[in-house]
């Protein structure tokens, strides 16, 4: 679990997942780099940062990793060839300065290669579920271009952009 660097906490997230330990959802070892969060897990390990090398080795043993809307986030996990659940940090909640991670989410998500929680988590249990029954329907990343992601969300956001506007 991830949630970058930022000064700005993901206490719901890790509440969330607490909540999946108790109610029997989650049994599985987990690990939670934190951030400036101020809610600190009671069923799993967390630490608030990571160095460059702690976050790589953390991914290699992850099954699945659950990461928050940054895109770099996602691609080191992707890349490393793991099963990844997105969550979102929102601007209402202040967990960030806009709700940017939204689309970022949503472009990762809408081509596969990520399973979305929705935006206020009451499905992140099922996203879980899906990927231990093996019904996630993932496409696994194929890095060929290092850019195709970037003009993959590019796109997205600018087609997206331009039904708002209208």
């Amino acid at each position: 679990m991830t949630v970058g660097s930022r000064n700005y906490p993901f206490n719901r997230l890790f509440k969330k997942l607490d909540e999946l330990y108790e109610d029997g959802t989650l049994n599985d070892e987990m690990f939670a780099q934190i951030g400036t969060s101020s809610y600190y897990p009671r069923h799993f390990e967390y630490k608030n940062f990571l160095s460059p090398e702690e976050f790589t080795n953390k991914i290699s043993q992850a099954d699945i990793v659950v990461s928050h809307g940054a895109s770099g986030s996602i691609m080191q996990a992707l890349n490393a060839g793991k099963k990844v659940i997105a969550v979102t940090r929102l601007e209402k909640y202040k967990e960030h300065i806009n709700d940017h991670q939204l689309q970022n989410n949503e472009a990762f998500s809408s081509n596969g290669y990520v399973l979305m929680a929705d935006p206020e988590l009451s499905d992140l249990g099922e996203c879980f579920h899906k990927i231990y029954a093996g019904t996630d329907h993932l496409v696994t990343w194929k890095n060929k271009d290092p850019f195709a992601i970037i003009h993959m969300i590019d796109h997205f956001i600018q087609q997206n952009w331009q039904l708002k506007m209208r």
